[in-house]
């Protein structure tokens, strides 16, 4: 009984002193709730509202998904989002999974797995998984994105994406 007493103790304080650690700062909780409004201004297809969350300047930079290799600044990473918004007929889903925030002073990063639908502007529809990963900068008060990497698994065997759960 002693020695079930003391597990018991020991788990109550590790869980005392991870606690606080589990729980988000102020640089996490503003990071969480940009990239609820990013998420939503991607669905919406909104492109302004959707750059207003990336650094902008020539520093920005960006790794999707499509070519080339590297996005070099906002302008470039502009039109790519506005090229992918065009090829759909219709409203984006995005549902994030996955989530994880790390916030200190003034730089942060976040992780997710994002499931992107939507019916394209040539009757297929477009169902991925990608795996997302932001780097930001706080300045002066607001939180942007500084650099951007956006991937899909690769089947080493085929050499092809894999663009869907479970394939």
């Amino acid at each position: 009984m002693k020695t079930l007493l003391r597990y018991a103790l020991a788990l109550l304080l590790i869980a005392a002193a991870v606690t606080p650690a589990l729980a988000e700062n102020k640089g996490e909780k503003e990071i969480h709730a940009l990239l609820n409004d990013a998420l939503n201004a991607f669905k919406a297809k909104d492109l302004d509202k959707m750059m207003s969350f990336y650094d902008h300047s020539a520093n920005l930079v960006a790794y999707d998904v499509v070519p080339p290799v590297q996005y070099t600044g906002w302008d470039s990473y502009k039109k790519d989002f506005s090229d992918f918004f065009a090829l759909f007929d219709g409203p984006i889903s995005d549902e994030a999974s996955d989530m994880a925030i790390v916030a200190e002073g003034n730089l942060g990063y976040s992780r997710m797995v994002e499931h992107v639908t939507g019916k394209q502007k040539n009757g297929q529809l477009m169902d991925m998984l990608v795996r997302v990963t932001d780097v930001y900068r706080k300045s002066k008060g607001k939180w942007l994105i500084i650099h951007e990497h956006v991937s899909v698994p690769v089947d080493l065997d085929s050499g092809k994406a894999v663009m869907q759960a479970g394939k």
